[in-house]
């Protein structure tokens, strides 16, 4: 499998999803692609979760800001009291001219109202201020909480249902998609509170001083809205084109800078240019697109809202001229009009920005959705066991529900200290059995038991840490070498790194590194060799002690100097301990206790080595293949 052409999740689940790409396999990456095609989509089709017409508030970001009800509360009543402050604020305003210009009274008699209005103008600015604020925290709260959430659930979701997902698009939704949340949390949703509050307000005070005034306000109010949906509808198919531009951008150039090496060996590496310039241009006219009807819904809600204060006002003066209204009334209700229109306005302008978290949210909440692999985790405590043994009793295994078998009927017994060598062609269930026993995934029927306890049953936290595994491309992070070792056992001193590293043969190369064993490796394990790296993994091994170890053969694709030394280290790892090798090269199976055979998914043949090569069957066929220089490759 050429792990530059595949995309998988990175850290600890990298090499876990390549050692078990097999089921279900990893998707491929098409160089002549197109926006919004360039691989697997956690939504291939716009569902209900998405803008509608009649959805002002998408329903999951609903909940997650009712999980943040106090300030969310705080917000709503910061927006409402500015809306209070508006009337009162007005009302004062009115009285003071009334009583200056038409009463022609002096300073004297409008001064408590100057201070009234003082007041009410900086308890205004105060709660425009902390509604900003709050607003704000609201946001960085439930983003902060969807992380955490995210993060977590993608770990949960186990190695076979996270091998399915694009790691570029699940790093854009964990990145790019959570921070466009903030727009529909602290300006969208804030207006949309504003919007519903201040306006009926507004009109409760205007209503019984002009009835006119308020039925042609209550008449022309919903025409905002309404053409803010109308054209929000017309926009919904571009913010869902842009964002997918957008993840299908990332998605592809992760997978470039992954395969960089490949793609320069196939010397395909320059076209790439041409293909990123050419996504990168569709994200751009997306994005053109999204904001020309945004302006385009600016200007025409500015014109609706406009042309409505003008009729409010037109009527009001006309009748103010006939007297129909005395002038206090009358200039009340002119300065309430503006702020009438004002939240409907503003509510249209954050419409759009609210619409691209809310096209963000769809796949953000997708990915929740997505349902955990089947684990074989329990509840019953397992204490530390010093000695493993295991058996299988008619074990079958499946990846996806309703899929194909990936092991059928498997059983055999496997006693403290024994070594289990697992041979097969490639495909016919090897890693499943590593799998099974690592709690990726529950059998489908039958049972696996450990020291006579159903795996099933068992806290996979306690079962884990009987578990040693050793795979064939072992993932090293970011940090120091004595980092990458100790994460088998964070807890461990440097004395038992150093002895760990020791019984792998890695100390050695280890002191001739520039710092030794601070070191800072690059991610990936950088700037060592494939022998290197799996004597680090072997030291991990070596580190956590565990009675248990699988072994996905660890020198594969290695020199003839390099196997040999990983031999030695891992003929001592091995020793006393219970342990299943699955094997590719079938010279590291002669010495094993038992052989199981496997093919498609069935146990064709057991047994000791000289027993297998003395009769005729599959295994026969391959160590006569490896002989005579094929590959017996699983």
């Amino acid at each position: 499998m050429e792990t530059a052409f595949c995309r998988n999740p990175e850290g600890i689940v990298v090499y876990i999803a390549q050692s078990y790409s097999a089921k279900p396999p990893c998707r491929a990456v098409s160089f002549s692609v197109s926006a919004g095609n360039s691989g697997f989509k956690l939504s291939s089709k716009p569902g209900a979760s998405r803008v509608g017409v009649n959805d002002m508030i998408d329903r999951h970001l609903g909940q997650e800001a009712g999980r943040q009800r106090f300030l969310l509360f705080l917000v709503a009543g910061m927006g409402a009291c500015g809306g209070l402050l508006a009337i009162a604020q007005a009302f004062y305003l009115t009285q003071v001219i009334d009583r200056i210009f038409l009463g022609r009274q002096g300073l004297d008699a409008v001064t408590d109202f100057l201070w009234l209005l003082a007041v009410i103008a900086a308890l205004r600015s105060l709660a425009i201020y902390l509604e900003g604020v709050w607003a704000f925290r609201l946001a960085a709260a439930i983003k902060t909480s969807l992380r955490e959430r995210l993060v977590k659930h993608m770990l949960g979701l186990g190695p076979v249902n996270l091998a399915l997902q694009p790691s570029g698009e699940l790093i854009n939704i964990v990145g790019e998609g959570v921070e466009n949340l903030e727009a529909y949390f602290a300006k969208y949703l804030p207006q949309l509170a504003k919007a519903a509050f201040i306006p009926v307000f507004i009109l409760l005070a205007v209503w019984p001083l002009d009835l006119t005034s308020a039925v042609i306000m209550l008449v022309t109010a919903p025409l905002i809205p309404i053409f803010m949906v109308l054209i929000g509808k017309m926009a919904k198919k571009m913010n869902i084109r842009q964002w997918e531009t957008l993840s299908g951008l990332s998605a592809h150039f992760l997978d470039v800078l992954s395969g960089l090496t490949t793609l320069k060996l196939f010397g395909r590496s320059i076209e790439q240019i041409t293909v990123i310039a050419r996504v990168s241009k569709d994200f751009r006219d997306a994005t053109m697109d999204v904001l020309k009807v945004a302006f385009l819904s600016a200007l025409a809600l500015e014109l609706l809202a406009t042309i409505s204060t003008a009729l409010v006002a037109v009527t009001v003066g006309l009748r103010l001229v006939y007297g129909e209204v005395v002038f206090t009334q009358a200039f009340f209700v002119l300065l309430l009009a503006p702020e009438y229109y004002l939240p409907l306005r503003m509510l249209g302008s954050q419409f759009h920005a609210g619409m691209t978290g809310k096209t963000a949210a769809a796949d953000i909440f997708q990915l929740l959705a997505l349902k955990r692999d089947k684990m074989a985790g329990g509840s019953v405590s397992l204490p530390r066991q010093r000695r493993i043994s295991l058996a299988f009793r008619n074990v079958d295994a499946v990846y996806q529900q309703g899929g194909q078998p990936a092991i059928r009927g498997i059983s055999f017994d496997l006693a403290d200290g024994q070594h289990l060598a697992v041979v097969g062609p490639s495909g016919a269930g090897k890693s499943t059995l590593a799998a099974l026993l690592l709690a990726f995934i529950a059998p489908s029927s039958g049972e696996i038991l450990v020291n006579g306890r159903n795996l099933r049953e068992l806290r996979v936290a306690d079962w884990l840490p009987h578990v040693a595994f050793v795979p064939q491309r072992p993932h090293l992070f970011q940090a120091t070498v004595a980092d990458n070792i100790r994460i088998s056992r964070p807890e461990a001193g440097m004395a038992e790194v150093m002895e760990a590293a020791k019984a792998a043969g890695a100390h050695d190369f280890i002191l001739r590194l520039p710092d030794g064993y601070a070191t800072l490796i690059g991610d990936g394990g950088h700037g060592l060799s494939g022998g290197e790296r799996q004597r680090l993994a072997i030291a991990r091994a070596f580190l956590q002690d565990a009675p248990l170890v699988i072994l996905d053969e660890a020198a594969r694709g290695l020199d003839i100097a390099s196997q040999a030394r990983l031999d030695s280290a891992l003929a001592r790892l091995l020793s006393g301990r219970t342990a299943i090798i699955i094997a590719h090269r079938l010279t590291t199976v002669r010495q094993a206790d038992k052989i199981i055979v496997l093919t498609e998914g069935y146990i064709a043949d057991m047994g000791t080595h000289s027993e297998l090569v003395a009769r005729p069957g599959l295994y026969r066929q391959l160590v006569t293949a490896s002989l005579t220089g094929g590959a017996a490759d699983g």
